[in-house]
């Protein structure tokens, strides 16, 4: 496990109140050991030379790591006063990860980055000087993928364009959740309290002038990823149900597809039995039929299911996270 040093103390702010900033930038950290070195220095250089006014911050929102990640964002908070971290009781999520983040953000600008050095931070001066000219929102979107498998590049493709598809807001395209926004829209986001986060579908329902950079996607530094098949299904679920009531619409129109064929179906058996005589009773039409029509009932209640889901954790009103550690 390997331990850093960071000689980096330009200044110092007063522990008595903190004072607002010119950009946060908040970074999510699952099991991102081996990236935080590295993603400090690399932000660092390229924030520094950008010389704001009013400074910057490091938002470090540790989710329920199990690695050594914690104890270097303790260093890294020790040593330098712009770093400040948030450790959850628990794994919450990536989304409430970037919520707990956003929450915290002193930054009249703020940015949102991963830390898996995928997502480059020399493209954070860019952004910000576009969000200058006047933007609110200005998010990165990605013109290739690099070191991710076919079937990932290609979930992740089919997924934004069904879900652009089917919701009735803008949301763009082969884009995550690498993006800098305004204080405006940080403001907007913390009025929405809903529990299944789905937070560029959020920032895209809120409007305002949006734009975007174009970028190259890099391979992950180092480590795995913490974003499995069953967590992308999950986050897709969340962005579908909170932004789309096709499903739904869907799951009616599929009951009316079906009655209408079992209807075709029985006026068919009763021409056969009575008209024709040609009828063989058996099974196997009887147990076709039945599986068909419990399946699409199934999926229908599946579905229903999911929404009505969302709706009692919402009523429930727990918090999204719990802090064990903050500074």
């Amino acid at each position: 496990m390997g331990v850093y040093l960071y000689p980096r103390l330009p200044f110092l702010l007063s522990p008595s109140r903190p004072r607002p900033v010119d950009l946060s930038v908040v970074i999510p950290i699952y099991n991102e050991e081996a990236n935080l070195g590295p993603l400090y220095e690399r932000l660092c250089g390229v924030l520094d030379p950008m010389a704001l006014p009013g400074g910057y911050e490091l938002i470090f929102i540790n989710d329920g790591s199990h690695d050594g990640s914690l104890a270097l964002i303790r260093q890294l908070a020790a040593r330098d006063e712009r770093v400040r971290f948030v450790d959850f009781s628990r794994n919450f999520g990536h989304q409430i990860a970037v919520t707990a983040g956003l929450d915290r953000a002193r930054g009249e600008a703020v940015a949102i980055i991963d830390a898996d050095l995928q997502d480059p931070p020399e493209l954070l001066p860019a952004l910000h000087q576009k969000l200058r000219e006047g933007y609110e929102v200005v998010y990165a979107r990605r013109r290739s993928r690099q070191g991710e498998s076919v079937a990932k590049k290609l979930t992740a493709k089919l997924f934004s364009r069904l879900l652009a598809s089917i919701t009735n807001i803008s949301i763009p395209v082969d884009t995550g959740d690498f993006r800098v926004i305004s204080r405006k829209v940080v403001a907007a986001l913390r009025q929405m309290p809903e529990q299944s986060k789905f937070i560029r579908g959020q920032i895209s329902w809120i409007g305002y002038r949006q734009t975007y950079l174009e970028y190259d996607r890099a391979e992950r530094a180092s480590g795995t990823t913490g974003y499995t098949y069953r967590k992308m299904f999950r986050l897709a679920l969340d962005g579908i149900t909170a932004f789309s009531d096709v499903p739904l619409k869907a799951a009616t129109v599929s009951g009316f597809v079906v009655s209408g064929i079992a209807f075709l179906v029985m006026l068919y058996t009763l021409y056969a039995r009575f008209i024709s005589h040609d009828y063989q009773p058996g099974w196997a039409s009887l147990m076709i039929s039945i599986l068909f029509l419990g399946g699409v009932q199934l999926i229908a209640v599946g579905i229903i299911g999911e929404y009505i889901s969302r709706l009692s954790a919402n009523a429930r009103q727990r918090p999204l996270y719990i802090v064990s550690e903050e500074k």
